[in-house]
């Protein structure tokens, strides 16, 4: 991996200052400011959050959402006083980054393993090729998605990962679990600060992202990740992602032939 040294940015319309390092300690401490690194990174949170600011745009991550920085983009972060920051970089001169702007991706379960196993390991191969394929192999554009960590909300959870189109209710979920709706929802709402509502709608999305890439029916997407309508989805995907289906699969398309 490449030594995290970082360079400030001053402010747009000036000049910017003089190089400048920072220590581990110092950004550790609940963030950094902006800043520009010579080599792409892969940022990922396995405990916590944090928010990275990019270019006027706000970019959560979360044990699900991982980000990628190309090198060359200012950025800088905050951190959650419990989180736990796994930073990747690579060098771009051998590593092509897919990505030219900061991107978003879905963390998989190869990718966590990977990721952990690396921090476990007492020598780490660096800049492996390996593992950056792996780490570009995420989907992108993903809505953040915090994970519950009690046994109702998590149980709920898992089966709606599994099956995102499942149309149980929050009180059809509580009475096969035995606790109440009320107990459920407020679990929800505990762990990963979201509604219940809320939280099933990201995963539909997000699930809906793959969906679409791999070249299905806006109709057939909607029905498949549990939306009761076509046009209930489209509503809800231009509320989270600022575009109809269809044009964010356009500018998909432009994007990677790009």
């Amino acid at each position: 991996m490449a030594e995290a040294a970082l360079r400030t940015v001053a402010p747009t319309g000036h000049e910017p200052e003089p190089e400048a390092l920072f220590d581990d300690e110092f950004i550790a401490a609940g963030g950094h400011p902006t800043h520009v690194h010579t080599f792409h990174q892969f940022l990922h949170v396995p405990l916590g959050r944090i928010v990275v600011t990019a270019l006027g745009r706000d970019h959560e991550l979360s044990p699900s959402v991982a980000l990628w920085i190309p090198a060359g983009i200012p950025h800088s972060a905050r951190f959650d006083p419990d989180s736990l920051v796994v930073p990747e970089t690579f060098e771009p001169e051998l590593h092509h980054l897919p990505y030219s702007e900061v991107t978003s991706v879905n963390v998989s379960d190869a990718q966590r393993q990977l990721l952990l196993s690396r921090m476990r390991a007492s020598e780490v191969t660096e800049e492996d090729p390996e593992v950056f394929a792996v780490l570009c192999s995420g989907h992108r554009d993903v809505l953040p998605l915090p994970q519950p960590t009690g046994r109702s909300a998590s149980t709920v959870a898992g089966e709606l990962m599994r099956n995102p189109g499942d149309p149980r209710t929050a009180s059809e979920w509580a009475e096969s679990l035995y606790t109440s709706s009320t107990s459920l929802r407020r679990a929800f709402r505990a762990e990963t600060g979201l509604a219940f509502s809320e939280w099933r709608t990201r995963l539909r999305l997000n699930h809906s992202l793959q969906l679409l890439a791999a070249g299905h029916m806006v109709s057939t997407v909607a029905a498949r990740v549990g939306f009761v309508s076509t046009n209930g989805y489209i509503l809800a995907f231009r509320r989270y992602f600022g575009e109809t289906p269809g044009a964010y699969v356009k500018r998909s398309a432009t994007r990677t032939a790009a």
